[in-house]
């Protein structure tokens, strides 16, 4: 990786949805039919963990965590994490010997399903899902629980 430096195995996985439990997925690019919530790693070690959801939630959706329309207060932090074993096509972007990151879930509620900006780079498509059935299209078992777990979170 000349000149790109490894990535941090410590990452968010955020859960954008609506109080009425419809989930952002949204498909990668590099792996057609994967579909996964917003998720990105630190850029640096000292990186708080709310600096990396705000950054990668604007990367990836375009959605300004901050702005008038999405106070930072709509982005929770789930209180749970998730060790994994990191997929071996992606491995190559991490040190050497580095096999698990650790990632922190958090939720992001907005009013209401909206057209998101992709960065073609990274994603084809995005698709707003009632829960269960955004848990069952993620290709990943972590996003997957992540989003079964989103009624804990909600009022009642």
């Amino acid at each position: 990786m000349a000149g790109r430096p490894f990535k941090i195995p410590e990452s968010v996985l955020v859960v954008i949805h609506t109080p009425a439990r419809e989930v952002l997925l949204i498909e990668r690019a590099d792996q057609p039919g994967y579909w996964q919530s917003v998720t990105g790693s630190k850029d640096r070690a000292d990186e708080a963990l709310i600096e990396t959801c705000v950054r990668e939630v604007e990367e990836e959706t375009g959605l300004v965590i901050g702005s008038p329309g999405l106070p930072l207060a709509a982005l929770r932090d789930w209180q749970f994490s998730n060790l994994y074993e990191i997929y071996p096509v992606w491995r190559h972007r991490y040190a050497p010997g580095v096999t698990h990151n650790t990632e922190h879930v958090f939720g992001l509620t907005v009013p209401a399903p909206c057209i998101v900006r992709l960065n073609p780079r990274e994603h084809l498509q995005q698709a707003w899902l009632p829960w269960r059935e955004a848990a069952d299209r993620c290709f990943s078992p972590s996003n997957a629980e992540a989003i079964l777990q989103l009624p804990r979170f909600l009022p009642s």
